[in-house]
């Protein structure tokens, strides 16, 4: 289910000026200390603007498929950072 979720998701995010800068599955050895466990992927991805952003997670194609991320995802951590 989470690979079908990315089937449509990924594409959406060059839509709304987004790009992936890493997307990675860690290894165990290289978890070196976690609170959290070892996540499947991390996704690094920066848009444009927090508007571009804003309507990536308000696309309606991405919303119809929503379904498929919340059940095969366990949690998702969400950071907004500003590049300095």
């Amino acid at each position: 289910m989470f690979h079908q979720f990315e089937e449509v998701a990924i594409p959406i995010i060059s839509k709304y000026n987004g790009k992936f800068l890493i997307r990675v599955r860690p290894e165990d050895k290289a978890i070196i200390e976690s609170t959290m466990g070892k996540p499947y992927e991390i996704h690094l991805v920066e848009f444009a603007t927090d508007r571009d952003f804003d309507n990536f997670m308000h696309d309606e194609e991405r919303k119809k498929f929503l379904h498929l991320k919340e059940q095969s995802i366990k949690a998702v951590f969400l950071i907004k950072g500003t590049k300095i």
